[in-house]
């Protein structure tokens, strides 16, 4: 065979396909979502938050997008602007259906109100993973990939109880009704703190809603309320916390009530750093979105996904708050 009848034949093998298959979705052959010999695809995963304008959740979207690198696939992030837009995160699920993603993250705002979408995912046969916030039952997920928020309530509890030295009066504001996540965080803290009888619960009823104002116009009442007899107080979550803080500050107590937060923010790590906060209950936002991005694309492939996978909760205090891994905890990467 001369040199020319052997590069004929080459470009022929090339133009029909001859040489090996590459993976789309990291570099290599692999095996579809059914098992299949043919080379994976690169997947499309939406990533739903419960709302988009809040530190905690661009954490989460660090997490998913470093996932999605690792992993080749695509991360489409959208959800409502607040936390309380349930009907807005309803649609962006029911949307990303219609274009037929190839799988859900959600953190559900409503823990009954997100069934019914998440069930319309399922019988598409679009795999859902449940981050954050648990989901109520009645629709099929594949795992649920959170904090544990009964025990960061129960650390709250702890933090609070110390700084008191077990004698007090306290008020738990709360955040809104059918948000599971803080649900579990308020019963958490309610739960522990009857181990301390020393310690009085003034409030434990009020809702502080999904921004920062609102919580500060619900903590500056409760202040009114019950005045100088507030020794200490526990918000569940970052614009929970922020309002509260700012009513502290507002009502001259700062440094004399003892405040423990949840979810970090500038404000309240200044408030650590000052004295005005006295713990903080953190989360790891960043592996809760890496986890929930592994967890739906290994479904996809085929591997086995455990029901429920923790991502841990820590408190961050004054003296602690220096070292490394609480640094990394507190101040979260973001996306560019």
């Amino acid at each position: 065979m001369n040199r020319s009848y052997a590069f004929l034949l080459l470009v022929l093998c090339c133009a029909l396909g001859c040489g090996p298959s590459v993976s789309s979705s990291g570099g290599g052959p692999g095996r579809n979502a059914g098992g299949g010999d043919s080379p994976a695809k690169r997947y499309r995963i939406a990533v739903i938050p419960k709302g988009t304008n809040h530190e905690f959740w661009k954490s989460v979207h660090a997490g998913a997008l470093k996932a999605a690198a690792e992993r080749g696939v695509e991360v489409l992030w959208k959800g409502p602007q607040v936390e309380n837009d349930t009907s807005g995160q309803i649609e962006v699920v029911r949307n990303f259906v219609t274009k037929r993603v190839d799988g859900i993250c959600l953190a559900p705002n409503h823990s009954k109100a997100l069934v019914d979408a998440v069930q319309e995912a399922g019988d598409e046969k679009i795999p859902v993973v449940i981050f954050d916030s648990a989901l109520g039952a009645g629709a099929n997920f594949v795992s649920y990939v959170a904090t544990d928020n009964f025990h960061g309530g129960e650390l709250a509890a702890e933090r609070l109880a110390a700084t008191l030295d077990g004698q007090g009066d306290v008020i738990m504001m709360r955040y809104r009704a059918g948000s599971e996540s803080t649900e579990q965080r308020e019963e958490g803290f309610l739960s522990k703190i009857k181990e301390f009888p020393g310690i009085n619960v003034l409030s434990s009823d009020q809702y502080g809603e999904a921004t920062t104002n609102e919580a500060m116009a619900q903590a500056s009442q409760l202040f009114v309320k019950y005045g100088d007899q507030v020794d200490g107080v526990f918000a569940v979550c970052e614009p929970n916390c922020n309002g509260m803080l700012v009513a502290i500050e507002n009502s001259g107590l700062a440094g004399k009530v003892k405040f423990v937060a949840f979810d970090p923010s500038d404000s309240l790590i200044r408030g650590l750093e000052e004295d005005k906060v006295h713990g903080i209950v953190l989360q790891d936002p960043v592996q809760m979105g890496y986890r929930a991005v592994m967890a739906v694309v290994d479904h996809l492939e085929g591997k086995e996904v455990p029901p429920q996978i923790s991502t841990g909760e820590f408190v961050a205090t004054r003296q602690n708050m220096r070292e490394p891994q609480f640094q990394t905890l507190l101040h979260p990467e973001v996306p560019e």
